[in-house]
């Protein structure tokens, strides 16, 4: 990140090339171990309960899963505003995230038991206690370490990636320009922060990733929203892209923020139901 963002973003897709490896190893194990029963629910106590309310809880933390919203700027520093490659990169970035995302889950609900997930929840919802659930599955030897690799790259790759969009606006916003100092300067006001609150709260990792989709709501969904609004208004000429829909579409992305935005307060005042 200190040396520029085509080295982070370089670094970053080594990351995601040594996760895809690891993933593929690990859950290609785990897609033929899938027990059908524990998959939909079917013999656990809490056979027959409606996950649905949940969902609304879970809404701040799919933005932050899908927010590549942030690293747009920086996209068209390195794309250098090539916009056919930039929408490509968007749209085929989310698919794949998607298509991973299910296939996580497909693997995930279909090994550990519904009742285990009320434990990895109480400790916190972090990384490891996943990872201890999966191992309880009895992996051992190669299966294990690369089960290890992944979470820990799942979630280097993710922080660095969101870090790479907030650099280059914290640089922007403080006007730190110069090429050593200023991105120094940078990279302490992108790091430290998240570092420290790390070390106050180990095990606050559900609620960091929702206060990050809180956020993403904020600047990656609202406030982009109102802009193409406002840019609409004003009838610039030489615009390069415009987004179909007129201002129907701004304006139900912004009630699409609000909802997420009533979902996470309501998560944090326990108004809406929690699993476990």
């Amino acid at each position: 990140m200190w040396l520029s963002s085509l080295a982070a973003s370089r670094i970053t897709s080594l990351f995601l090339g040594l996760k895809i490896i690891s993933f593929v190893i690990v859950f290609g194990s785990f897609f033929f171990q899938v027990d059908y029963s524990i998959l939909r629910d079917a013999t656990s106590s809490t056979a027959g309960t409606s996950y649905f309310p949940y969902i609304f809880m879970a809404l701040p933390v799919c933005l932050a899963s899908f927010g590549f919203h942030g690293n747009i700027p920086s996209l068209i520093i390195c794309l250098w505003k090539r916009k056919d490659k930039l929408i490509k990169s968007v749209v085929f970035g989310s698919l794949l995230a998607l298509v991973i995302y299910l296939f996580w889950l497909y693997c995930t609900m279909g090994n550990i038991p519904r009742e285990s997930f009320k434990a990895i929840i109480s400790s916190g919802g972090n990384v490891d206690s996943l990872v201890k659930s999966f191992l309880g599955t009895k992996q051992h030897g190669i299966i294990e370490f690369c089960l290890l690799v992944f979470s820990n790259l799942a979630v280097a790759s993710s922080f660095f990636g969101v870090t790479l969009g907030l650099f280059d606006y914290l640089a922007d916003l403080f006007r730190l320009i110069t090429p050593t100092a200023g991105r120094f300067k940078t990279v302490l006001l992108t790091f430290l922060p998240p570092a420290l609150l790390y070390l106050i709260f180990p095990n606050g990792f559900i609620y960091g990733i929702g206060g990050a989709g809180l956020c993403a709501t904020i600047w990656a969904v609202i406030i982009p929203a109102v802009l193409a609004i406002k840019a609409r208004q004003e009838k610039f000429p030489n615009q390069m892209f415009t987004v179909w829909g007129g201002n129907l579409i701004p304006a139900i992305v912004i009630l699409f923020g609000i909802t997420v935005i009533l979902c996470w307060f309501g998560n944090v005042f326990n108004v809406l139901p929690k699993f476990g």
